[in-house]
């Protein structure tokens, strides 16, 4: 049986700027950083960002950019701080997509890798119930 998320594996060009950009963005803390150390395929780092497990390794860069991401929840009212959050390193911040009324905000952006990532307000109870209502998007 899934017990549940055991951790999320990102490959990045540069480890010291994955850790900023997570810090900043996520108040990610760094609890491992491997050095010159290689115990899996490259240098790597590990974060917890709550209770979820991020591993960063060296790599190369996604050759594109897609709307395959990871989406982590925040509060409505913490909504524009963490937008200024991400608008101060300077990434691309991408535009949203239509929404249904009531089934929360969502800012997309990506990090220097080409991974995409989302802030989002709501929850499956809120997108399934506004989903089964047949409203329209805005």
């Amino acid at each position: 049986m899934i017990e549940g998320l055991s951790h999320i594996t990102f490959i990045v060009s540069d480890l010291e700027r994955m850790k900023e950009f997570l810090e900043v963005v996520f108040d990610a803390e760094q609890v491992y950083a491997s050095g010159d150390e290689t115990f899996s395929l490259s240098r790597e780092m590990f974060f917890m960002i709550g209770p979820v497990w991020v591993a960063v390794m060296e790599g190369d860069s996604l050759p594109e950019r897609t709307y395959n991401h990871i989406a982590f929840k925040i509060s409505d009212r913490e909504f524009e701080a963490y937008a200024r959050r991400v608008r101060s390193l300077g990434v691309k911040v991408r535009e949203g997509r239509s929404r249904v009324e009531g089934e929360g905000r969502s800012l997309y952006f990506h990090d220097y890798d080409n991974h995409l990532f989302e802030l989002h307000t709501g929850t499956l109870a809120q997108r399934l119930e506004r989903y089964e209502k047949g409203l329209r998007t805005v």
